[in-house]
């Protein structure tokens, strides 16, 4: 047995785990593509620029979290670590733009951060996420929402919760990030060092600090939601009478803020209460400047991601869901028109398989027992016999009639 296990962080998703994450992946497809979304998927590693321009030099991704490697050309590539910005480059690099707006897009892919593990938290992991770009009409807001709300209640995720708020437009975030800096300056003294330490650099992430201290102090602080100007507050109550014709409840957060900087306007997350402290299960938001960014023109755009590994906990694994086994083929001297026999039922369409271990015949009828296989095809000289194990009967056929036999029942 080999020591080597796997790096910390990641996990390995074995057969039986199998099951739930398809039945998730099955959903999202139905769902997401039933409302025009249609699937995409970025590489595994990209520039690194990519990054540093579009989530911005000052996240905690960027600073802290990122796996980045020479490519041994003198180019930095980073493992992606996260969804919208690789989704936006490629808008803007297979000309997207020249498609009917919005253009609707969903993926389910790995993801990469050098965070510290925490229970359905790894360093590496999966999300299942939309991105509709192309539309700043507060429906699609709205329809993103209500999507991933539909999602998790599909899949059975328990307790949830929706928050949402608004980071208003960037000229409007800009002058209250002034504001807010210089009343967190004012009460630096009562703030967490890391919370102090950042206040010019993002003092928007004040709000997400965990320190009694300093959320005695932002509870005192400006609200966004209270400077937003006429188009984002006109916007942000739009959003929030579609949701509530949608019959979707929420709570107005305004101490909600993303820890990445593309985001303006319209924000929110699902939290469950079955996860206990680290309640997020999904979110995100609108990144109206984003594309600019990356040097395309001014173009909206709207997502969410959701933690594959995070809707799983919240939901309770279900039992593994494995297809029935409707022949097994067993033999002792016959393998070859044991082989002929499973490729034909596979071909088919049935679910067949056939003795690889060398048991006994008597060894082979209990392991077609274990896998709860409906026939079991005993091929001998001549002959094969088949048993129906519902009815508890058996017949002698010829090989070539088998399959025939049993997808007729």
């Amino acid at each position: 047995m080999s020591g080597i296990t796997a790096p910390r962080g990641t996990f390995d998703i074995l057969p039986e785990q199998a099951g739930p994450r398809a039945a998730l992946e099955a959903a999202a497809r139905e769902l997401l593509e039933a409302a025009g979304y249609a699937r995409i998927e970025t590489p595994a590693f990209e520039a690194t620029e990519l990054f540093a321009r579009g989530v911005g030099e000052s996240t905690d991704i960027v600073q802290k979290e990122m796996y980045s490697f020479d490519d041994g050309g003198g180019r930095s590539l980073t493992l992606r670590p996260e969804g919208t910005a690789p989704v936006c480059r490629a808008y803007l690099q297979h000309g997207m733009h020249k498609l009917p707006q919005p253009v609707r897009l969903y993926y389910l892919s790995s993801f990469f951060r050098a965070e510290r593990p925490q229970q359905g938290r790894y360093r590496e992991f999966w999300q299942v996420g939309v991105e509709a770009i192309g539309s700043e009409d507060p429906a699609l807001d709205a329809e993103v929402i209500v999507l991933l709300a539909a999602l998790l209640r599909r899949v059975g995720v328990r307790g949830t919760r929706l928050r949402i708020g608004s980071l208003a437009s960037p000229g409007t975030r800009a002058a209250y990030r002034d504001e807010l800096a210089a009343y967190l300056h004012a009460h630096a003294e009562r703030l967490a060092a890391n919370v102090r330490e950042r206040i010019d650099l993002n003092p928007l992430r004040a709000f997400d600090s965990d320190d009694p201290d300093t959320r005695a102090v932002m509870a005192g602080a400006p609200r966004l939601l209270d400077r937003l100007d006429a188009s984002d507050a006109e916007h942000f109550a739009t959003v929030r009478d579609l949701l509530d014709r949608a019959g979707l409840a929420y709570e107005v957060d305004p101490r909600l803020v993303r820890g990445i900087d593309y985001y303006t306007r319209t924000v929110f997350e699902f939290t469950s209460d079955a996860l206990g402290a680290q309640s997020g299960v999904g979110g995100g938001g609108r990144y109206d400047g984003l594309i600019e960014v990356l040097g395309g023109p001014p173009t909206p755009g709207i997502g969410w991601a959701a933690g594959v590994e995070r809707i799983l906990l919240a939901a309770g694994e279900p039992a593994p869901s494995v297809r029935p086994v409707d022949l097994f083929v067993a033999y002792e001297e016959r393998r070859g028109d044991a082989f002929a026999t499973v490729v034909e039922a596979r071909a088919a369409g049935l679910a067949a398989e056939m003795e690889l271990a060398g048991r006994t015949l008597k060894g082979q009828l209990k392991h077609a027992d274990r896998l709860g296989a409906r026939y079991v095809a005993i091929v001998e000289p001549g002959a094969v016999r088949l048993r129906d194990r519902g009815a508890g009967t058996e017949e002698s056929l010829e090989r070539d009639a088998v399959v025939a036999r049993v997808s007729a029942s």
